[in-house]
This record gives structure tokens, sequence and C-alpha cells, in this order.
């Protein structure tokens, strides 16, 4: 676009030029047309905002769906993941109010594989382990198909599923009540009518179901004497039919196993955002809120930004606006690790998504009690790879969730 003005007034200047010094007036109209004929050319795209945009290595960036994993590193997994703003334009920032009404949603770029026609099969499996912890504080949900449950749906909506992970600090209610409501209440005010309208409501839904919840909790722990002080993180992952939404607040992840054609590897992608009180946008929201972050926390305590719970916070800038992340599943992906923290704590994402690969490619593991192959393996991945988290010294509560994806 800059170039356009300097164009357009060369090309006015060749016109004037050729004006002055041709003789024949057939010649100089012959001229004429030819610069202004180039000058169309090359302002035409920039006026009529016809200039394609940049392509990714699939081609161009387009609405939700993650990238290809980059195939210019061996040795190891692509865990970035490029975004489409609504916000065009570098250097722009969010305005922090903005995002405690609106939350935020990130939309992903278009990958090199085409999304499928054919809905997924999606089966959660979960393996949990205490650590070193006095009390188990994590909870979970794994809710393979929820559909009649969130009926009336457009007959074009076919399987409707969710699953969550919550990792409790303070003790184990705002967990627990996460874990038994943040569905319920998801459900209530799950969008009704066709596949356009649950599209374009989906997001506020999961915002009114996150505050709803926490707001009940927070009701509940102040009517208690003392009041409780327990909260949460939450990862939530609703699937409509193929597309993805994931909703997280805190430090608990989920990662998309997906295969790269071209590198001929397993990339591990991160489908959530973690929250802490060192990013700035959190320590810019928690200081405006009259909070400081000391050590890494909020009031030197509270290690995460975002949470259900944690009423003593909440007006130092503490808040459970999730993110929102939407993805398009391909034929390409494998499963979905959702974790808490305890996790990844001595696991990296692509050492976790490694692991478990090697685990379902292990003829070792057979089927038992009639069970299928395929599930057995999936249930030996969840508690090996738990397992290993104790044994290499995580000393937090362990909870892997493993989400298969069924072609």
């Amino acid at each position: 676009m800059g170039m356009y003005p300097d164009w357009k007034s060369n090309c006015d200047f060749l016109h004037r030029a050729i004006g002055a010094s041709t003789s024949s007036g057939h010649e100089r109209g012959q001229w004429c047309q030819r610069v202004q004929a180039m000058a169309a050319a090359l302002i035409a795209p920039q006026e009529q905002g016809k200039v394609e945009k940049p392509s990714g290595p699939g081609g161009p960036l387009l609405f939700d769906d993650l990238p290809p994993a980059s195939s210019g590193e061996s040795g190891s997994l692509d865990t970035s993941i490029s975004q489409m703003v609504k916000n065009e334009g570098k250097g722009a920032k969010r305005k922090p109010s903005e995002e405690e009404e609106n939350g935020s949603e990130e939309l992903v770029e278009k990958k090199v594989c085409k999304a499928s026609s054919v809905i997924f099969g999606l089966k959660g499996y979960v393996a949990e382990r205490k650590g070193e912890r006095e009390e188990m504080q994590d909870a979970h949900v794994i809710l393979n198909d929820i559909t009649e449950e969130c009926r009336p749906l457009s007959s074009l909506i076919t399987r409707v599923s969710y699953f969550a992970v919550f990792d409790g600090h303070g003790g184990i209610r705002a967990s627990k009540f996460a874990a038994q409501n943040l569905h319920q209440n998801l459900i209530r005010k799950f969008p009704k009518g066709d596949v356009i309208s649950v599209e374009k409501t989906v997001k506020r839904c999961l915002l009114d179901t996150f505050k709803h919840t926490d707001e009940e909790f927070l009701k509940q722990a102040s009517s208690q004497k003392p009041a409780w002080k327990d909260g949460s993180t939450a990862t939530c992952v609703l699937a409509v039919d193929n597309t993805l939404y994931i909703a997280n607040l805190g430090d608990s992840r989920a990662i998309l196993c997906r295969y790269n054609e071209e590198s001929q590897k397993h990339a591990a992608l991160s489908l959530s955002k973690e929250h802490n009180p060192t990013q700035y946008e959190e320590r810019m929201r928690i200081q405006k809120a009259g909070g400081n972050v000391r050590d890494g926390r909020v009031l030197g305590v509270l290690e995460v930004s975002r949470s259900i719970g944690d009423g003593q916070y909440k007006r130092c800038g503490v808040t459970s606006v999730p993110d929102i992340r939407r993805c398009q599943l391909t034929p390409n992906d494998r499963f979905i690790l959702l974790a808490c923290d305890g996790l990844f704590k001595v696991f990296t994402p692509e050492e976790a998504v490694n692991f478990i690969l090697s685990c379902l490619e292990d003829e070792k593991i057979q089927s038992r009690e009639g069970k299928p192959a395929v599930d057995t393996r999936y249930e030996a991945a969840c508690n090996r790879l738990a397992n290993k988290a104790v044994q290499r010294g995580s000393a937090d509560n362990v909870t892997v969730m493993l989400v298969r994806i069924g072609h």
C-alpha cells in the first residue's frame, strides 16, 4: 500500500511530461493510454483490496485450523502455533478491560491436510496419581457424547463431546465443584439452532459458563465459616462434530498430537494458553486492580493468574475469564492430551507425546478382559505416563487424560 501514492504521482508526471514533449497528438494519445493502463493495473488491486495475502507452506492462511509442523527442525517436535487475531496489524495490543469483558479467542491457521467430512470418534481415558501430596486435589470429566443432553440441535450436528481436567489448590472443593457443575452449566447454556448459530454463539456460551460456575462457587465459599479459600485451574475441550473449542484457566494444558506428512513425524501442538502472573498482560491486569506480583506469584502466594475460586485474590486481578481457542480436526490427528501441571513439571509436551506414541506402538501390551487392543493401549499409556511422572520426581498430583481420535 505504501507504493500506491508513488506510482500514482509518477504516472501523473509521465502523463504531463509526454504531453509537453510530444508534438503528435495521436502519439501523445497512445502514450497516455499505455501509462494509464499501467497505472490502473498497479493501483486497482490496492484500491479494491484484492492483493493476495501471504501464504504459508500449505497455501493461504485461513480461519481456524492448526498450522503444519515445521519440517526444518530435526529431532524435535514443533510446538509453535500461528495465530490470526481479529485485530490485524503488528503491535496491536488488546485492552485489559476488553479482555475482561469479552475474553480472548485465538484463531489459528489452515494447515496442509484438509479437514475431513467424516465425523471422527472421540473416546477418553485417564490416570491419576496423588504423588507426594497429602490428598488428591485434581479432578476430571470424560463425556464422550453429550449430544442428547444438548438438544434441540440442528440435524447437521451429530456429536457433542466434553473433556476436562481441573487442578485444585488450597483444597479439593473448587476443582470438585467445577468438575460437577461446569459441564452442567454448559449444557444448559449450549446454543440452540443450526450449525451457523452454534458457531456464532459458542464462545459467548463458554464465557458465560465459566463466569457462572465461578460465581456459584464463590457464593458457596463465602457463605462458609470460615470462608473457603480453594481455587482451581480448568482446561476444557468441547467438541462439536470435528471442531474443537478449547477453554482454559491457569496452567493445566491441552496438547494435540498431529502427524506431519512432510516431515513424517508427529508434532505436539499446544491447544491451550498458560496463565501465570509473570506474563506481561496478566501482570498489568493484576497491578491495575491493586494487586502485585512477587516471586512470580500473585501477592507472593498464588501461582496462577486465572482460576475458578480463589475469592481472596479476585479483587487483586485474578479472573475466571478463559482463553478460548478453536481448531478443526483432520485425518492426521492422533490424540489429545489433557494434563495438570504435575505432569509438565517433569515432561515437556514433546516428551509426553513421544512417550505416549511409544506405548501405543508397544505390541507387548495385550488386550484384557475382552477389551479391544486399542483401548488397552491407551489405558496403559495413561498409567505409564502418570507413573513415570511420579518416578521423575513430580511432587504434585498428576492427572493424565488421553482422548483418542478415531478414524
